[in-house]
């Protein structure tokens, strides 16, 4: 975004006009001067490329004025700063937010330019992974909505996560080449550019007064420069800025090497400081790939550091008045390093002494937890941190120790309880617990669902909340409505307009208002026509995509998110395979027919997940080329899951799957999305889905399984679930049938070990809990015969996720945890 002012100077520029006639010049300008193309010859992706920057010129006169708005009032900013971004494409989310999408689709068409061919080409930004890159883009969106003056920091990943392709039902990672033509969203700022070190030493000197002082002196530097992109709220409201650090070698060449003949090795520092912003999530199953994740981490967290009070002083003149000013909020455990980055600054670079900076510290930083598999919480080596932040190690240890003596005094306790407190895991080879480190240098630490924040006090923090018993909190996770109701379902939502009028588009809880049309027969076929056109629309998605055909008159049931064990495609895929068996054992029954729908990517090193892609693929081949099964079952994996992939799926959705792990899954977003487009959810008591079950209520939604409390005591057993699998014929017949190669008859072992950890321990429920989600299908195969129940229940579910809305979640942290200004 632009410098901030010295001085507010500068005069408000006049409203831009936004007819389709004006549009319509700036985009020919556009074309001419910026892209260099004669409309006569121009492509689509020059005409994509003029759109964006014509409609970018009315973004900034927004973003200028936000800016010099919240310079003069000296308001509060938020500064969130996340690894992931999963913004997805802008140009529609821009266009919507500017109310604007009328003008260019009318621009365009003068020039026989259609607006829906554009907003395909663009690609989607490659900055995130699932969940939690997701969460950020609404929070940020919803923090311009409703007017929270704030920067989003990240990373400029070149490749991102990684494009996945199917190769023979196995996943295929290659490289996103989101960037290869450029992103015409974002301006580099050269002015912010700053230099991080890495390894090296560390000086310290002793003054007269007997203090000390300490001097890090790095080995190793590269430049973190700046990429501002613009992020339009609801209406206009405000523009906040998404800033993405690239990373540059000081020396970009070393030319005296490169004359020597040594062309390759001249360029090492370049490709040492490239590899820094190359790739979201490097393979850590090598020390290199996990030295790559912790430079990563450091990288953004110290630029976005040096970044805020570079600002902060600026403005105020001093640092003594950061916690009133400055909110800084840890998405996720990848920054907490900024605790200790944050010390260093104020106590090596300010001067500041330590007791004043760790109070200004903890009062600036909040942490939000978005896991509780404590293998999740990042640890680090100690040897690793020591040898590439050894003044940060020293850090470390000072806050531990003054933990631990606050801890021994306040809750009087032995050496062994003093262990589990500790920044520094001495049983697991002594590593530092990035967690524990952003719970201690934070003044609010959140869960992303009420259950959630419960679960973090009686486990993975239980020992820190014993310590500290009034920083955890919970603040539900949300979506926004804009972008997973009004762009990705624009059908539904001109139904929606058609019924209960536009209040909720800038009040999403007004979506209450459709209660009172559930049951009304013809709100009721309009809506499920709606339905079946977004499911026609994917069915010829699926199609063009994977080759296979499938009906949108069948149930599209949907399980889409990233792959992991707890949240148990594996369950999924066994159920699929046990109705398989029951609709050939008994072609007399009335079978709802069914699509299972998969998507999601898994991280290239988790074999295990890669394998339940592998099985996914493998039980389609079988399933979907049986004549025996007549078309009543279909198994569909749609590659390279992604924002633009999710706002096809989302509106055709029919069964929205949340069937993780009880007590594993934080919260989920994409339950949310789901139901917000009238997708009935089948789930366990995980996450939010609890809040849902509240909000929807019992009757409109399919709860089952092992609550929780009840996982933690079967496992507390350690016993193999024998005797759930022997008394359940239609489980054991599925295991026993991909165990034995049913589905891989190329390799028939292929799958002995997956079903083998069923079998010896169960760690994930699945046996335990597939007698319960079996039913819990049946139950609803019975409601999707009743049509009119289930267009009930499902426009139910769409009248009651308002509350989900990401700008309530915006509005709960400003309030109770940033003390920022919120509309």
């Amino acid at each position: 975004m632009p410098q901030e002012p010295l001085a507010i100077s500068a005069p408000t520029p006049e409203p831009r006009p936004n007819s389709p006639e004006a549009f319509a010049e700036v985009v020919m300008r556009k074309l001419t001067y910026a892209v260099g193309k004669d409309p006569i010859v121009a492509r689509r992706h020059d005409w994509l490329k003029a759109t964006i920057l014509a409609l970018r010129d009315w973004v900034v006169d927004k973003w200028m004025e936000s800016t010099r708005q919240t310079w003069s009032h000296g308001d509060k900013r938020v500064y969130y700063l996340s690894l992931e971004f999963l913004i997805g494409r802008l140009l529609r989310d821009a266009m919507c937010n500017m109310e604007m999408v009328d003008s260019v689709r009318a621009a365009l068409a003068t020039f026989g330019v259609d607006l829906g061919d554009l907003v395909e080409l663009e690609p989607d930004a490659a900055l995130g992974n699932g969940g939690l890159g997701r969460l950020a883009a609404c929070f940020m969106e919803s923090m311009a909505s409703v007017q929270v003056p704030a920067y989003g920091y990240g990373i400029r990943y070149v490749h991102g996560l990684f494009r996945q392709e199917i190769s023979d039902g196995w996943q295929v990672e290659l490289p996103e080449d989101w960037l290869a033509h450029g992103n015409p969203w974002e301006f580099e700022r050269r002015e912010s550019t700053y230099e991080i070190g890495f390894g090296g030493k560390v000086i310290t000197t002793e003054h007269e007064d007997g203090t000390f002082s300490h001097t890090w002196e790095p080995a190793d530097h590269v430049h973190a420069v700046a990429f501002d992109t613009p992020i339009v709220g609801w209406r206009a409201a405000r523009v906040n800025t998404l800033r993405l650090w690239s990373a540059q070698p000081i020396d970009p060449i070393l030319l005296d090497r490169f004359n020597e003949g040594d062309h390759i090795g001249a360029l090492a520092e370049s490709s040492k400081a490239e590899a820094l912003t190359r790739v979201l999530y490097p393979a850590d199953a090598t020390e290199a790939g996990q030295e790559l994740r912790l430079r990563q981490e450091f990288f953004f967290s110290s630029a976005s550091l040096q970044d805020i009070l570079r600002r902060h002083l600026q403005q105020f003149k001093t640092l003594d008045n950061l916690p009133d000013k400055v909110a800084v909020q840890l998405n996720d455990t990848h920054p907490a390093i900024s605790v200790a980055e944050l010390m260093r600054l104020l106590i090596d670079e300010h001067g500041m002494k330590w007791e004043k900076a760790w109070k200004i510290t903890v009062a600036t930083m909040a942490y939000t937890n978005h896991t509780l598999l404590p293998e999740a919480l990042e640890t680090w080596p100690v040897s690793m941190l020591e040898r590439l932040l050894p003044r940060h190690m020293q850090i470390v240890y000072a806050i531990n120790a003054q933990l631990l003596a606050e801890a021994r005094k306040k809750l009087k306790v032995d050496d062994m309880h003093l262990g589990n407190i500790s920044l520094i895991d001495e049983v697991a080879g002594r590593r530092v617990r990035m967690g524990a480190l952003a719970f201690v240098g934070s003044h609010s630490i959140n869960g992303v669902s009420q259950l959630h924040g419960e679960l973090m006090k009686v486990s993975v923090f239980k020992n820190l909340h014993e310590l500290y018993p009034d920083r955890i909190n919970a603040k539900t996770n949300g979506i926004t409505p804009r972008r997973w109701l009004k762009q990705c379902n624009p059908r539904l939502s001109s139904l929606i307009r058609s019924r209960i009028g536009d209040a909720f588009l800038d009040d999403a809880e007004r979506l209450s208002d459709l209660r009172a049309h559930a049951k009304d027969p013809d709100f009721q076929k309009q809506f499920m026509q709606v339905k079946n056109d977004n499911k026609a629309d994917l069915a010829a998605l699926i199609k063009e995509r994977t080759g296979i055909t499938v009906s949108a008159g069948a149930m599209f049931d949907v399980h889409v998110k990233r792959f992991h064990e707890y949240k148990r495609q594996l369950l999924n895929i066994i159920e699929t395979v046990a109705t398989y068996d029951a609709i050939r054992a008994h072609p007399e029954r009335d079978w709802v027919p069914r699509v299972k729908i998969f998507a999601g990517k898994a991280a290239p090193s988790y074999w295990n997940a890669k394998l339940i892609i592998k099985l996914i693929n493998d039980v389609a081949k079988v399933v979907n080329s049986d004549p025996a099964v007549r078309g009543l079952l279909k198994v569909v994996f749609l590659p390279n899951y992604n924002v633009s992939l999710a706002e096809a799926i989302m509106p055709a959705a029919d069964l929205s799957e949340q069937i993780s792990t009880a007590g594993m899954e934080a919260s989920g977003t994409g339950n949310m999305k789901l139901g917000l487009n009238g997708a009935i959810t089948i789930g366990t008591l995980d996450g939010a889905n609890v809040e849902m079950l509240e909000r929807v209520g019992e009757d409109n939604i399919a709860i089952f399984g092992l609550t929780a409390a009840e996982v933690a005591e079967v496992r507390s057993h350690q016993r193999p679930p024998t005797s759930t699998i022997s008394e359940n014929r239609d489980l054991k017949d599925a295991i026993n049938a991909i165990r034995s190669g049913a589905f891989c008859s190329d390799d028939p072992q292929r799958y002995n070990d997956l079903m083998t950890g069923i079998l010896d321990y169960d760690w994930f429920m699945v046996a335990r809990d597939f007698s319960s989600y079996w039913q819990a299908q049946r139950m609803i195969d019975a409601l999707w015969r009743d049509q009119s129940k289930w267009a009930e229940m499902a426009i139910l579910n769409t009248a009651n996720m308002g509350w989900f809305s990401s700008d309530r979640s915006i509005r709960e942290y400003a309030k109770d945890i940033w003390g920022a200004k919120s509309t």
